[in-house]
């Protein structure tokens, strides 16, 4: 019961509100008026992050964007006439490639699941009179075409247009892979519909489980790459760029084992692993502040115990880890396995730690030669595609691009499609309104003529091949981290 107050005459003062076990006195003052009563606490609200650090990239992006000269090529491309043939077929193919992309939007078919997905593009293939594997590289949602004339019967060289359209879970299409798909498949088609006037041959080839399944490194390790000499695709973004920044991931799970027993009675006999996962959790907090500016740990705690009378046995950790290069990468992941061990010891207990359980992918590699091509030809079409450091290099992710980009030369710019972030409800909705559409368009036009200038134009691509050369060659991307 709370007191209920008196009075200097031993009169009870009055009383205006109750608390949980009994009435709640109001206070007065020496002149018998009732004092201020200070508002009812609440529970506290969250409070959304700020975005000032947001708006001043936003603004130095706007003061960068308005004196920035595009991208251009030296080397001559494809003939004239058979761009503009190339242009006017993905003119005509306009309304199937967005009922595709629509299609493609609605399935949103998550990683190794887009089975509808695939189907739809090959359907949309074959009603052009293309003929499409389904099932390559060991993957069953993973599909092929291919138009022109092959490397073995004399063509200049085979270059790879790549497709993606595996949703995220739970908010769809929020990385726009149906804008992705439906452009490839516009620019395999305006080039494949002029297959007997291709100095070399085209393909369409559909990478499932993009969305950190790495769906490409499991199509190369199935051969699927074996045969390229290039490769190129589109992604939408916020921005055209030409050479956004992407890291490399890895994943990482560290098991601490311990030893259970009663935490009440016998805490003393056991080995605390959730303890050591919380050790772990924070030393990774202490390393960040020492690491590269553009490098990212980030995790989740899968495991931590069955009861809180039983000191946990088991717990398990979870992270991704992000570099912007191949080799600060693998410096970065043997500094977690030092915080892990270290752990361990501290801790009594003992660490089992898994690397990728799917398939790391590296930073991703833009060809110079070949993505001024792509500029030039986007800039033609009114858009301005920026050069990297125009739009902030710390908004970056990841994709399994990377990996092709270690075998072959390659390209992965970004598409505007409007104001928002990737992997949200935002994008998701941008991605399929008009404006992704016109990605859709713009997209196939930019793919398809830079795949032809590189059919075309042996000086682009020895170009191309030097470029790569010098950006360190082929990769051993299955090796690079044993």
């Amino acid at each position: 019961m709370i007191a209920r107050p008196f009075g200097s005459d031993r009169e009870a003062l009055p009383v205006t509100s109750r608390g949980p076990s009994g009435p709640l006195a109001r206070p007065f003052g020496s002149d018998g008026e009732a004092l201020p009563v200070a508002p009812s606490p609440h529970p506290p609200t969250q409070r959304a992050p700020s975005r000032a650090f947001l708006d001043a990239l936003d603004e130095r992006t706007r003061r960068l964007s308005a004196t920035f000269e595009p991208l251009t090529s030296h080397h001559e491309g494809a003939p004239p006439s058979s761009a503009a043939a190339v242009r006017d077929a993905v003119h005509v193919l306009g309304d199937d490639l967005l009922i595709l992309a629509a299609t493609v939007h609605d399935l949103a078919e998550e990683a190794f699941a887009e089975t509808g997905s695939a189907a739809a593009i090959a359907t949309a293939v074959r009603a052009r009179g293309h003929d499409v594997e389904i099932g390559v590289g060991g993957l069953p949602t993973a599909l092929r075409a291919r138009a022109g004339r092959a490397p073995e019967d004399g063509g200049t060289g085979r270059i790879a247009i790549l497709a993606e359209y595996d949703a995220l879970p739970g908010i769809g299409h929020a990385c726009g892979h149906q804008v992705i798909a439906a452009a490839a498949v516009g620019a395999f088609l305006a080039l494949a519909d002029q297959a007997a006037d291709l100095p070399g041959e085209v393909v369409l080839l559909g990478t499932p489980a993009e969305e950190g399944s790495s769906g490409k490194e499991l199509l190369a390790r199935g051969g699927a790459l074996a045969d390229l000499d290039a490769a190129i695709m589109v992604h939408p973004f916020s921005h055209d760029v030409v050479d956004h920044p992407f890291l490399g991931r890895r994943q990482l799970v560290a098991t601490y084992h311990g030893i259970a027993a009663h935490a009440s009675a016998q805490p003393f006999m056991g080995r605390n692993a959730l303890d050591a996962i919380a050790l772990n959790y924070q030393a990774v907090a202490y390393l960040r502040q020492h690491l590269p500016p553009s490098d990212r740990v980030h995790g989740v705690v899968r495991e931590g115990g069955q009861r809180p009378s039983i000191v946990p046995e088991r717990a398990q950790v979870e992270y991704y880890v992000r570099s912007a290069a191949p080799e600060t990468l693998r410096d970065l992941s043997r500094r977690l396995e030092d915080v892990a061990r270290g752990v361990a010891l501290a801790t009594g207990t003992e660490v089992e730690l898994t690397w990728d359980p799917l398939p790391a992918t590296l930073p991703v590699r833009t060809n110079d030669p070949l993505v001024r091509r792509w500029s030039q030809h986007q800039s033609a079409l009114g858009r301005l595609p920026l050069a990297g450091g125009v739009v902030s290099e710390t908004l970056a992710g990841s994709t399994d691009f990377g990996n092709v980009s270690a075998r072959i030369p390659g390209i992965h710019p970004m598409i505007a499609v409007g104001d928002a972030a990737l992997h949200t409800r935002e994008f998701e909705r941008v991605a399929a309104s008009p404006s992704g559409d016109l990605a859709v368009l713009d997209g196939a036009a930019g793919l398809a003529l830079t795949a032809l200038d590189w059919l075309h134009d042996g000086e682009l691509r020895a170009a191309v091949r030097a470029d790569f050369e010098a950006a360190g060659g082929v990769l051993d991307v299955e090796g690079y981290f044993a």
